[in-house]
């Protein structure tokens, strides 16, 4: 039962190794920040087990008691005016031993003022997407592995187009209780459309996340590291802002190494007094702060931070993001303690 389990895990794995990255699939909002938390530590962590009930819908591994009934609820006033929250529940069913996990994922998108082709107005339209998943985790035998696994029914209506698809998320986690060290790996978004929007089937944004973490023995802080969007390499693409020209008027495109390529995969993230009441968190995303610069200006793009707070049977959470001089992004999280 165990190999077949990792077998099917990793071969799900590797049949989908070729797929893409941002702007090159539909329902691009599944791979979003899902609470404060998470965005507070750089945007993906895998990690963390414990009361965390959000936590599930970005790695179904992580799934666990500890979780049980809690909900939590999570907004962001995002860029762009653009408004999106997540909300998710676990239930502890048969004497502790299974907990069931229930998520929502939504994104408004505004109003925007439609025209033809004739520059002639068709009034205003809207767009909106949301997902709702279902997930559940197991141990693996009496091993230190857990394997977890959503399923998400997904709609998306963009003006008078719409589309429905469904997708699986399938989380591996690995816990060495002795040195508070946790390693996971998840495989995101693997579906289809079952009804295009014009005629055109385009593929889920799928996505391949490597994670550790570990809480430091007389430090009470928690690092993270997360390797993202491992189904691609290279992952990075010439800036045109950065080409530069001899005096024969030659064009030459930005050259991105080894090294530039492989800290666009890297996500640090730490987490001071990550068992008290009182949280501060920060984070740092290379491919963020790379992509999102401006030239010889410093705005700090890729940086976050936030804190938690607990206050009796509720926790508060906030997180603010660094994105571009343009725009940044602000989180708000509530989790109540339902017992």
């Amino acid at each position: 039962m165990i190999r077949t389990i990792i077998t099917l895990f990793f071969l799900f794995l590797v049949t989908s190794l070729l797929s893409q990255v941002g702007g090159e699939a539909t329902y691009q909002f599944l791979n979003l920040v899902s609470s404060p938390r998470q965005a507070a530590l750089g945007g993906k962590v895998l990690t963390n087990v414990d009361y965390d009930v959000t936590q599930g819908l970005y790695n179904p591994a992580t799934i666990n008691v500890e979780m049980n009934n809690q909900l939590a609820l999570n907004y962001s006033s995002y860029l762009g005016g653009i408004g999106y929250g997540t909300a998710a529940y676990a239930y502890t069913w048969d004497r502790r031993t299974q907990t069931f996990h229930i998520g929502i994922t939504y994104i408004n998108y505004g109003d925007f003022d439609g025209y033809d082709e004739n520059g002639i107005s068709t009034g205003s339209f809207t767009g909106a997407e949301s997902a709702i998943s279902l997930g559940y985790a197991l141990q693996i035998g009496y091993t230190d592995f857990y394997f977890g696994a959503n399923l998400k029914i997904i709609t998306s209506k963009l003006e008078q187009y719409t589309s429905f698809g469904v997708a699986a998320d399938f989380g591996l986690l690995y816990i060495n209780k002795d040195i508070n060290f946790n390693a996971a790996i998840v495989v995101r978004n693997l579906g289809s459309q079952i009804t295009t929007y014009a005629g055109l089937n385009e593929p889920l944004p799928f996505e391949v996340d490597f994670g550790m973490s570990q809480t430091l023995e007389n430090v009470p802080l928690r690092w993270h590291v997360t390797f993202e969007n491992l189904q691609k390499w290279p992952i990075a693409k010439p800036n045109p802002a950065r080409t530069t020209s001899d005096l024969d008027g030659n064009q030459t495109e930005e050259e991105i190494g080894f090294l530039n390529e492989t800290l666009r995969h890297l996500i640090l993230g730490a987490e001071l007094f990550p068992d008290k009441g009182f949280n501060v968190r920060v984070g740092y995303n290379f491919r963020r702060a790379e992509e999102l610069r401006i030239l010889d200006q410093r705005n700090f793009s890729g940086l976050s931070f936030g804190f938690g707070i607990k206050l009796k049977k509720m926790r508060f959470s906030y997180t603010h993001a660094r994105y571009s001089g343009a725009g940044n992004a602000s989180f708000f999280g509530l989790q109540i303690d339902l017992q």
